[in-house]
């Protein structure tokens, strides 16, 4: 099997950009904008343009990302873990479903994109996992581990092996990063509740 190489390349930097959010590392962004801007060559070839526009927004989604975790980072360098509120998420998700069902249509009537109702889908909400993520929200890998398990099928559909196998590393990756960051965040409220020094970062 020819693997590419930008395909190869783009996997492990996306990787190691994951690898550094599950440790709250802010140099996860710049790993990240790597990456994207690789990814959006091989997504054009792949027909898979929801993809590609994905990618095109996350770019700035990185930057801002990268701008609010700096402004939220603790005694050793790692970003502080904030709740999620359960109607927040809620409005979050239907913003997203909603998107992704009119992006699908424009894509399944206006271009001969692959998958367009999948892949419109697995776009939206991906936005908005990385929403969360850019806010600090440990909620953010619940909603990874389910985005990431479509993905492998659907690269294995198109035959981006790499990019499957690399989202099968996500999952992992993903778990992770739920608990480390819960443990972050149990461990910034012990802390704040044994003196106002420590303090951790409310919600947002």
């Amino acid at each position: 099997m020819n693997l590419p190489l930008h395909e190869i390349i783009a996997a492990t930097l996306s990787a190691t950009s994951v690898w550094l959010g599950t440790r709250r590392s802010p140099w996860c962004y710049p790993a990240g904008l790597v990456s994207v801007s690789v990814y959006i060559w091989v997504y054009f070839g792949a027909r898979l343009y929801s993809e590609v526009l994905l990618q095109c927004i996350w770019i700035g989604m990185l930057v801002l990302g990268w701008w609010r975790w700096r402004q939220h980072l603790d005694r050793s360098g790692h970003v502080r873990v904030a709740r999620l509120r359960g109607n927040a998420a809620a409005i979050h998700l239907a913003i997203g479903i909603s998107c992704g069902l009119a992006l699908g249509y424009l894509m399944a009537t206006h271009t001969p994109a692959a998958l367009p109702w999948l892949d419109a889908m697995l776009t939206t909400l991906s936005l908005v996992a990385q929403f969360w993520q850019n806010r600090r929200h440990a909620a953010t890998w619940w909603l990874w581990i389910v985005l990431d398990l479509v993905y492998i099928g659907m690269f294995i559909n198109k035959h981006l092996f790499v990019t499957a196998v690399l989202y099968a590393g996500f999952v992992v990756l993903a778990a992770k990063g739920l608990r480390d960051w819960r443990r972050a965040a149990q461990q910034a409220h012990v802390e704040a509740a044994s003196g106002p020094a420590a303090g951790s970062a409310p919600p947002d």
